[in-house]
């Protein structure tokens, strides 16, 4: 057994040679054809065009905030993520959000976004406040360093945007760009 999960090691959803087909293996390797197979026979499978948007869109999901991110660090010395933190709090009044907003408008959950103000605190780029009152309310200030960082930074940042997404479309693509992300972002909305 061990000598057959090794030869399998790095090819996944692949079945080793003469094993035998069970009925997941044998789904995954039919699911390419579009007919539904028996364990799965209630899903709507994507035909070929819907697939091969869902792998541009996919591919767009993972390699564009990787791409962004390795260039801020490496020009910025921030995240993308902490680039995103520090921008919102930049266009708030007074540099102040509650945190709880601010991991809205940033699609992080709280617990994400408080390892990373704590990791901006420490770099005194912000700095978080207890609301008084009843609750358990913080608020995320952006400091004079971390508006000078977020400055210094939005350029680089636009910069790789043009570079590698609003330039490589042509206008009508930009308006049903705007148009899907506006979709699926009131779909996750509803979620």
């Amino acid at each position: 057994m061990a000598s057959t999960a090794a030869g399998t090691k790095g090819q996944r959803g692949r079945r080793p040679r003469n094993a035998p087909a069970t009925a997941e293996t044998a789904a995954e390797e039919d699911s390419g054809a579009g007919e539904p197979t028996e364990p799965h026979a209630g899903t709507q499978w994507l035909n070929h065009d819907e697939r091969a948007a869902w792998l541009a869109n996919s591919a767009l999901m993972i390699s564009l905030p990787a791409a962004l991110d390795a260039r801020m660090q490496r020009e910025a010395e921030l995240t993308f993520f902490e680039y995103m933190v520090l921008s919102v709090l930049s266009e708030q009044p007074a540099r102040t959000l509650q945190m709880s907003d601010l991991a809205a408008r940033t699609a992080a959950s709280l617990s994400r976004l408080s390892h990373v103000a704590a990791r901006l605190e420490k770099r005194e780029l912000l700095t978080r406040a207890r609301v008084p009152g009843s609750g358990r309310r913080t608020v995320a200030v952006l400091t004079e360093a971390g508006y000078t960082a977020v400055v210094a930074a939005a350029p680089g940042h636009v910069a790789a945007v043009r570079e590698y997404l609003i330039d490589q479309l042509e206008p009508h693509d930009l308006a049903a760009l705007c148009r899907i992300g506006t979709a699926v972002a009131a779909a996750l909305e509803r979620e």
